[in-house]
């Protein structure tokens, strides 16, 4: 009986030794997967706020490009109604400027020297007109000062620039509103327009970069 309770007791010891082996190793692989959850978690974590950071990176370039053209795009608008603000002052202040030299010829024309003048711009329209006799047509003040003098000098200046001869007499058209002499070739076919307005159409180009150079070269160089 004795020896039926030892055995009892030993089959006992055996089984709380494998109850306690089988809780440790149980305990143990607990452990193991609650560290491997967690070691997942952390390293979801650490992706995860990786990619968070990269997303933030990406926005913050994608913003600060965005910010960039804005940027680019203001200042260029600024530039251009900056340069076209320029060109109007530069067209009015030439304009005025333009305007100013017909007022001012205009005024001349009671000047004792504006006989000279008149005198010259009838010899070139002569030489430009080319023709052995021409008309001469002229504003009211203008045609006044048109006499056999000043046609006798005229055709002196003609004859010592181009050696040739020509018959001049004043129209007996209209006289013209507008300052200035106009010749018109015998039979009426051709005509040359040397009138203040259209003088200085012909010339413009060379008035506006006179003008240009002078008053605005510098802000030029200031955008250079």
């Amino acid at each position: 009986m004795k020896k039926v309770q030892v055995s009892m007791e030993s089959v006992d010891k055996e089984k709380a030794a494998l109850i306690s082996g089988i809780e440790t190793d149980a305990h143990a692989e607990v452990e193991r997967i609650i560290k491997e959850a967690e070691d997942q978690a952390a390293e979801k974590r650490k992706f995860a706020e990786k990619k968070i950071e990269s997303l933030v990176n990406d926005a913050r370039q994608k913003a600060q490009e965005q910010a960039e053209a804005v940027k680019r795009k203001i200042l260029s608008a600024t530039e251009l109604e900056v340069k076209r603000r320029s060109m109007r002052v530069r067209d009015v202040v030439m304009q005025n400027i333009l305007d100013r030299v017909e007022k001012k010829l205009n005024s001349m024309t009671g000047d004792a020297d504006y006989r000279s003048v008149l005198a010259g711009w009838i010899t070139e329209a002569a030489i430009g007109l080319d023709a052995e006799s021409a008309q001469i047509n002229a504003s009211q003040k203008e045609r006044a000062l048109i006499d056999d003098r000043m046609l006798s000098e005229v055709k002196g200046r003609i004859h010592a620039q181009t050696g040739r001869q020509i018959a001049l007499t004043l129209s007996d058209e209209q006289p013209f509103i507008s300052q200035g002499v106009v010749l018109t070739a015998a039979g009426g076919r051709t005509a040359f327009n040397n009138q203040v307005k259209t003088r200085m159409s012909r010339s413009q180009r060379q008035i506006r970069m006179l003008i240009y150079n002078t008053l605005f070269k510098d802000d030029r160089k200031e955008q250079l």
